[in-house]
């Protein structure tokens, strides 16, 4: 992005590391040759927005990698809870260091949530009026806070169970619920709400499908890059 960037200004590219590529204090990431007013034209935003994309996808491949160390089925996924105006750039960041982006729009899937849930009083009436205004294409997710309501979103056809906010043990009681009754099969299991890197360890044993997380985003630290003149 950043090179395109230049090169749409006339700049030329000399050399560049690529996306995904680990990097060390003292690198130097991108070299280029151009008119100099053009270069300082584009330095903050070009800067900004570098910075940014790789203290998401830092922190994105970091995590990934602890999780993978010990359950490596997992995906780490990201959340809506991006930075305002760089949905874009935050989503295509945490695909760069190694996780799963998950929605980027409300119409990409339904996602049922405890407020949806609230206005109709039931699990099961949600599931049933997303089901009836749903295009066979798209998956019903729902969120669930108890095992009884886990029970009653598999038996009722969700594609996608988020257990939300739940702490590990809770999870695991209502995994083990959902395999004495035989509901694993043809649904994934999420699990989010409160989770970080520092605690997060403590839900990758859990056989779950993806653990996703808000705090790669609104919680991700810039980098410190510069740019110099030569």
């Amino acid at each position: 992005i950043i090179k395109e960037m230049f090169s749409d200004y006339g700049i030329e590219i000399i050399s560049s590391k690529k996306d995904g590529d680990a990097i060390s204090k003292g690198d130097v990431l991108l070299e280029l040759e151009g008119n100099a007013r053009k270069i300082l034209l584009l330095e903050r935003t070009a800067l900004n927005l570098l910075m940014r994309m790789s203290g998401v996808a830092t922190i994105t491949n970091r995590i990934v990698k602890k999780v993978h160390d010990v359950n490596p089925k997992i995906r780490v996924a990201g959340t809506r809870k991006t930075a305002p105006a760089l949905q874009k750039y935050d989503k295509l960041a945490i695909s760069i260091g190694g996780g799963d982006p998950h929605r980027s729009a409300l119409d990409d899937m339904i996602l049922i949530k405890d407020n949806h849930i609230a206005v109709v009083d039931s699990v099961k009436k949600a599931l049933e009026l997303a089901k009836e205004n749903n295009s066979f294409s798209k998956k019903i997710e729902i969120e669930v806070e108890s095992t009884e309501d886990a029970i009653i979103a598999c038996e009722n056809g969700a594609d996608i169970v988020m257990f939300d906010n739940m702490s590990p043990d809770e999870a695991q009681d209502t995994l083990n619920a959902l395999e004495e009754n035989d509901l694993r099969k043809d649904v994934l299991i999420e699990i989010s709400g409160g989770i970080t890197e520092d605690n997060i360890l403590d839900y990758a044993p859990l056989d779950v499908d993806i653990i996703s997380l808000g705090s790669i985003t609104h919680q991700a630290s810039s980098l410190n890059f510069s740019l110099d003149m030569d």
